[in-house]
Protein backbone atom coordinates (compact mmCIF):
# COMPACT_ATOMS: atom_id res chain seq x y z
CA UNK A 1 0.00 0.00 0.00
CA UNK A 2 2.84 2.40 0.83
CA UNK A 3 4.47 1.67 -2.51
CA UNK A 4 1.27 2.62 -4.37
CA UNK A 5 1.02 5.87 -2.41
CA UNK A 6 4.68 6.68 -3.06
CA UNK A 7 4.32 5.88 -6.77
CA UNK A 8 1.17 8.02 -7.02
CA UNK A 9 2.84 11.00 -5.30
CA UNK A 10 5.90 10.66 -7.54
CA UNK A 11 3.79 10.69 -10.70
CA UNK A 12 1.73 13.63 -9.41
CA UNK A 13 4.84 15.69 -8.65
CA UNK A 14 6.25 14.96 -12.11
CA UNK A 15 3.02 16.21 -13.70
CA UNK A 16 2.96 19.36 -11.60
CA UNK A 17 6.57 20.33 -12.18
CA UNK A 18 6.59 19.84 -15.92
CA UNK A 19 4.45 21.40 -18.58
CA UNK A 20 1.88 19.63 -20.67
CA UNK A 21 3.80 18.63 -23.78
CA UNK A 22 3.23 16.54 -26.84
CA UNK A 23 6.90 16.49 -27.81
CA UNK A 24 9.54 14.15 -26.43
CA UNK A 25 12.20 16.84 -26.05
CA UNK A 26 11.78 18.90 -22.88
CA UNK A 27 12.90 22.51 -22.63
CA UNK A 28 14.49 24.10 -19.60
CA UNK A 29 12.09 25.90 -17.25
CA UNK A 30 13.94 29.19 -17.62
CA UNK A 31 15.95 29.88 -20.72
CA UNK A 32 17.92 32.64 -22.36
CA UNK A 33 15.55 34.77 -24.33
CA UNK A 34 16.01 36.18 -27.76
CA UNK A 35 13.10 36.59 -30.10
CA UNK A 36 14.05 36.62 -33.71
CA UNK A 37 13.14 39.76 -35.54
CA UNK A 38 9.62 39.49 -36.91
CA UNK A 39 9.78 39.53 -40.70
CA UNK A 40 6.61 41.57 -40.97
CA UNK A 41 4.64 43.58 -38.51
CA UNK A 42 1.60 41.74 -37.22
CA UNK A 43 -1.21 43.38 -35.31
CA UNK A 44 -3.94 41.63 -33.38
CA UNK A 45 -7.08 42.63 -31.57
CA UNK A 46 -7.52 39.94 -28.96
CA UNK A 47 -10.92 39.67 -27.32
CA UNK A 48 -11.11 38.78 -23.65
CA UNK A 49 -13.90 36.88 -21.95
CA UNK A 50 -15.12 40.21 -20.55
CA UNK A 51 -15.39 41.59 -24.14
CA UNK A 52 -12.38 43.85 -23.70
CA UNK A 53 -10.10 44.25 -26.74
CA UNK A 54 -6.35 43.94 -26.16
CA UNK A 55 -4.26 45.41 -28.96
CA UNK A 56 -1.06 43.43 -29.50
CA UNK A 57 1.56 44.25 -32.08
CA UNK A 58 4.62 42.19 -33.05
CA UNK A 59 7.19 44.49 -34.63
CA UNK A 60 10.92 43.92 -35.10
CA UNK A 61 11.86 42.25 -31.79
CA UNK A 62 9.13 43.91 -29.71
CA UNK A 63 5.84 42.65 -28.30
CA UNK A 64 3.83 45.83 -27.97
CA UNK A 65 0.69 45.90 -25.83
CA UNK A 66 -0.71 49.34 -26.58
CA UNK A 67 -3.33 49.11 -23.83
CA UNK A 68 -0.72 48.64 -21.08
CA UNK A 69 1.86 51.44 -21.46
CA UNK A 70 4.52 51.50 -18.75
CA UNK A 71 3.47 48.09 -17.43
CA UNK A 72 5.39 44.86 -17.11
CA UNK A 73 3.27 42.24 -18.87
CA UNK A 74 3.22 38.48 -18.40
CA UNK A 75 1.68 36.76 -21.43
CA UNK A 76 0.56 33.33 -20.29
CA UNK A 77 -0.37 30.72 -22.91
CA UNK A 78 -2.50 27.99 -21.32
CA UNK A 79 -5.34 25.48 -21.63
CA UNK A 80 -8.04 24.60 -19.12
CA UNK A 81 -7.25 20.86 -19.22
CA UNK A 82 -3.53 21.14 -18.38
CA UNK A 83 -2.66 20.24 -14.73
CA UNK A 84 0.42 22.52 -14.71
CA UNK A 85 -1.64 25.41 -16.10
CA UNK A 86 -4.20 24.96 -13.33
CA UNK A 87 -1.49 24.67 -10.68
CA UNK A 88 0.08 28.01 -11.64
CA UNK A 89 -3.17 30.02 -11.38
CA UNK A 90 -2.81 30.83 -7.63
CA UNK A 91 0.72 32.13 -8.28
CA UNK A 92 -0.49 34.37 -11.10
CA UNK A 93 -3.36 35.66 -8.96
CA UNK A 94 -0.90 36.54 -6.17
CA UNK A 95 1.55 38.27 -8.54
CA UNK A 96 -1.32 40.25 -10.09
CA UNK A 97 -2.41 41.39 -6.61
CA UNK A 98 1.09 42.13 -5.27
CA UNK A 99 2.29 44.17 -8.27
CA UNK A 100 -0.99 45.55 -9.65
CA UNK A 101 0.38 49.09 -10.11
CA UNK A 102 3.25 48.04 -12.40
CA UNK A 103 2.40 44.56 -13.63
CA UNK A 104 -0.39 42.79 -15.48
CA UNK A 105 -1.07 39.16 -16.34
CA UNK A 106 -2.78 38.37 -19.64
CA UNK A 107 -3.64 34.72 -20.19
CA UNK A 108 -4.19 33.55 -23.74
CA UNK A 109 -6.30 30.42 -24.08
CA UNK A 110 -5.12 27.94 -26.70
CA UNK A 111 -8.40 26.03 -26.97
CA UNK A 112 -10.73 26.73 -29.85
CA UNK A 113 -13.67 24.51 -28.94
CA UNK A 114 -14.61 26.15 -25.60
CA UNK A 115 -17.53 28.54 -25.40
CA UNK A 116 -17.17 31.90 -23.71
CA UNK A 117 -19.58 30.73 -20.99
CA UNK A 118 -17.42 27.66 -20.28
CA UNK A 119 -14.34 29.84 -19.96
CA UNK A 120 -16.17 32.31 -17.71
CA UNK A 121 -17.19 29.42 -15.45
CA UNK A 122 -13.56 28.26 -15.32
CA UNK A 123 -12.43 31.81 -14.44
CA UNK A 124 -15.01 32.08 -11.66
CA UNK A 125 -14.21 28.63 -10.27
CA UNK A 126 -10.47 29.44 -10.28
CA UNK A 127 -10.93 32.98 -8.84
CA UNK A 128 -8.87 34.41 -11.70
CA UNK A 129 -8.33 38.17 -11.29
CA UNK A 130 -6.56 38.89 -14.59
CA UNK A 131 -7.60 39.12 -18.23
CA UNK A 132 -8.20 35.90 -20.14
CA UNK A 133 -8.14 36.09 -23.93
CA UNK A 134 -10.52 33.77 -25.76
CA UNK A 135 -10.01 34.87 -29.33
CA UNK A 136 -9.77 33.20 -32.73
CA UNK A 137 -6.39 34.93 -33.22
CA UNK A 138 -4.80 33.28 -30.14
CA UNK A 139 -3.30 30.39 -32.14
CA UNK A 140 -1.88 32.78 -34.74
CA UNK A 141 -0.24 34.91 -32.02
CA UNK A 142 1.32 31.76 -30.54
CA UNK A 143 2.67 30.73 -33.96
CA UNK A 144 4.13 34.17 -34.63
CA UNK A 145 5.93 34.13 -31.28
CA UNK A 146 7.83 31.07 -32.44
CA UNK A 147 5.21 28.47 -31.64
CA UNK A 148 4.17 27.12 -28.26
CA UNK A 149 5.61 23.62 -27.91
CA UNK A 150 4.68 23.09 -24.27
CA UNK A 151 2.08 24.60 -21.97
CA UNK A 152 2.09 26.64 -19.92
CA UNK A 153 4.49 28.97 -21.72
CA UNK A 154 4.87 32.53 -20.48
CA UNK A 155 6.62 35.61 -21.85
CA UNK A 156 7.66 38.36 -19.41
CA UNK A 157 7.74 41.66 -21.28
CA UNK A 158 9.37 44.78 -19.84
CA UNK A 159 7.93 48.31 -19.89
CA UNK A 160 9.71 48.99 -23.21
CA UNK A 161 7.95 46.08 -24.96
CA UNK A 162 11.11 43.93 -24.99
CA UNK A 163 10.98 40.26 -24.08
CA UNK A 164 12.83 39.82 -20.77
CA UNK A 165 12.22 36.15 -20.00
CA UNK A 166 10.47 33.09 -21.37
CA UNK A 167 9.19 30.42 -18.97
CA UNK A 168 8.19 26.93 -20.09
CA UNK A 169 6.29 24.62 -17.77
CA UNK A 170 5.33 25.20 -14.17
CA UNK A 171 7.50 27.98 -12.73
CA UNK A 172 7.85 28.81 -9.03
CA UNK A 173 6.26 32.16 -8.17
CA UNK A 174 9.50 33.18 -6.45
CA UNK A 175 11.40 32.91 -9.75
CA UNK A 176 8.92 35.14 -11.55
CA UNK A 177 8.86 37.56 -8.63
CA UNK A 178 12.66 37.91 -8.75
CA UNK A 179 12.44 38.77 -12.45
CA UNK A 180 9.61 41.25 -11.87
CA UNK A 181 11.65 42.97 -9.15
CA UNK A 182 14.66 43.17 -11.52
CA UNK A 183 12.49 44.90 -14.10
CA UNK A 184 11.04 47.31 -11.50
CA UNK A 185 14.56 48.34 -10.47
CA UNK A 186 15.48 49.33 -14.03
Amino acid sequence: MQFKTLAFLSILSILLFTGCDSKEKKEEVKEEVHIQKFEKTAEYQLKTTSDKIINLKLENEKIILKDYPNKIVLLNFFTTWCPACKAEIPNLIKLQNDYKNDFVVISILLEEMKTNDEIKAFIKESNINYEVVHSPESIEVAKNLGGIKSIPTMFLINKNSNLFQKYVGLVPAEMMEIDIKKLLEK
